[in-house]
């Protein structure tokens, strides 16, 4: 089977039912813990093709960071938002499952299952 990466925020719930669903059906994925291991500019690109999202659709818009750096502003482009989530990983939605050259958002948890085989 493919690799499985799970971009994880243990403290996160909906993060922590994707594991568990993964877990429950015997596949132990990679655990990125990308708030204490941020991913970098290109990674997140990458992340993004996968996911087949622009960066916007990537952010938390309740996080504290997205209202003081204003990112609701609409002229802001595109490396602008992931320049952002880079410097600032808190605004990465999450859980993200990637599976070979596709990726998913696990909020409910259950869209992981999306992409396993």
């Amino acid at each position: 089977m493919t690799d499985l990466t799970l971009y994880h925020n243990p403290r996160c719930s909906k993060s922590r039912g994707a594991l568990e669903l993964l877990e429950a059906r015997g596949l132990t994925p990679t655990v990125v813990r990308y708030l204490d291991t941020p991913l970098d500019v290109s990674q997140i690109q990458s992340l993004l093709t996968k996911l087949g999202i622009n960066a916007r659709q990537l952010l938390r818009t309740g996080e504290d960071e997205y209202k003081t750096l204003n990112l609701a502003d609409a002229s802001l482009s595109e490396a602008q938002l992931i320049a952002a989530i880079a410097a600032h990983p808190k605004l990465m939605e999450r859980p993200i499952l990637e599976v070979g050259d596709k990726a998913i958002i696990g909020r409910p948890p259950e869209n992981v299952l999306e992409l396993l085989p």
